[in-house]
């Protein structure tokens, strides 16, 4: 589901009405938290690693953007990123979701957009400084 920054969760309840007016959903009710040392683009990787491995390959659209994805979040973490990554993650987001036969497009494409759109300035600086910015 799309990532929220604590100031957005700060006060939010954990009911499925709530989490949606904050600008998420409960999904199956999983949580990760994360603090101020977590990269968030190594968060981003992990989760679109995941959802590349787990893609079941029936529909192109989350067959091949799902790999897309974590393959240009794999290269911004380690030091390869280029201009117009951000922006290209941000595409095969849009042309993922609502174009999968079931859900799991959605649920891969949503946070790789939410990490970008919340975290862009992360995101800029390890492509500007070919590295991490927290270590």
């Amino acid at each position: 589901m799309p990532v929220l920054r604590a100031d957005e969760i700060g006060q939010v309840r954990m009911d499925y009405e709530s989490m949606q007016a904050a600008g998420t959903l409960l999904g199956s009710g999983g949580v990760i938290v994360m603090d101020d040392s977590t990269c968030m683009v190594k968060a981003a990787w992990n989760i679109a690693r995941f959802f590349a491995h787990e893609s079941c390959g029936q529909c192109t659209p989350c067959r091949e953007g799902c790999h897309w994805m974590e393959k240009i979040f794999w290269r911004i973490e380690n030091g390869q990123g280029r201009n117009g990554d951000l922006d290209l993650v941000l595409n095969i987001s849009g042309n993922i979701t609502g174009n999968t036969i079931c859900p799991f497009g959605d649920a891969a494409a949503w946070p790789a957009a939410a990490f970008i759109k919340k975290y862009r300035e992360e995101f800029e600086a390890h492509v500007a400084q070919q590295r991490c910015v927290l270590s």
